[in-house]
């Protein structure tokens, strides 16, 4: 059980006032669609932080493909979780890209054209050290045991945000690539007998993807990782609400009492510990 002080805080936005904050595979996107048509519910809302720019906009930082799944749909609203950029349960993350299916020096090679990026030899045990440097864009491991730091003269984050880019956009369409958070190349080797390379990522602020944003600039996919608590999931919220012909207003109020049968009708748990599902 829970209480209304504990709730997660839910609203109804325009789906166009919701924008995205990295590249993302449209790919996803259509089987999304068929699955929300069928089920004739949101089950999951999308995650959303305020854009701090007097536009009323809100940053999608997770949920990317249900968000462009309503946009396909053509439905004018959507229900969302909304956070508040400085949440004590907001945390932000970096993902790490490993790289597969392509050489290590067709991967290298990719990497070294990339203009306004030098590679420097650096010492695998000093990763995180690496990183911290001003510079320093990001950090590759390779297969033979060669470490290097992605290094540009340029400063300002957003630039260092356009040669990330560049970087991942260099193996993305040539080879394969999973996400972890782990920085040790030999660690998963065995599995991958075709792997390129380790990609690790720098820490990333929020204020900064944020700023990012509201400059039109995108992150690299895969490369941020946005956790929340409390998260609300499997709301099952119909569509047919959402469609509906009636202003933002009462779709809220709506929404609003819909929380509240929840909550007389015991159907809302609160789970504090870490919680394995077995029906997903």
């Amino acid at each position: 059980m829970t209480d209304n002080h504990d709730l997660p805080v839910l609203r109804i936005l325009p789906v166009e006032a919701l924008v995205l904050h990295e590249y993302f595979d449209v790919q996803r996107t259509p089987p999304i669609v068929e699955s929300i048509k069928s089920s004739g519910v949101l089950r999951n809302p999308p995650i959303v932080v305020p854009m701090e720019d007097d536009t009323e906009r809100y940053m999608v930082i997770d949920g990317a493909n249900r968000t462009t799944a309503f946009q396909s749909l053509g439905l004018p609203h959507i229900l969302v979780q909304v956070v508040a950029s400085d949440n004590p349960g907001l945390n932000l993350s970096s993902w790490n890209h490993v790289i597969w299916g392509v050489s290590p020096d067709d991967l290298l090679h990719g990497i070294m054209d990339i203009p306004h990026l030098a590679l420097q030899p650096t010492d695998s045990a000093q990763v995180s050290r690496t990183l911290m440097d001003v510079h320093s864009v990001a950090v590759l491991n390779c297969p033979n045991g060669d470490t290097y730091d992605l290094r540009t003269a340029r400063l300002m984050f957003l630039h260092h945000i356009e040669i990330l880019n560049e970087v991942v956009n260099s193996y993305a369409a040539r080879a394969s690539l999973d996400r972890t958070q782990l920085t040790d190349l030999t660690s998963f080797q065995h599995n991958y007998p075709e792997l390129s390379g380790l990609l690790i990522m720098p820490s990333f602020r929020i204020d900064q993807i944020l700023q990012a944003v509201r400059q039109g600039q995108f992150m690299p996919p895969g490369s941020t990782r946005f956790t929340i608590s409390p998260r609300a999931l499997r709301l099952n919220y119909p569509l047919e609400k959402l469609a509906a012909q009636k202003s933002l207003q009462e779709k809220n109020a709506e929404l609003q009492t819909w929380v509240q049968e929840c909550l007389s009708k015991k159907r809302l748990r609160y789970y504090a510990e870490a919680t394995y599902l077995f029906d997903e």
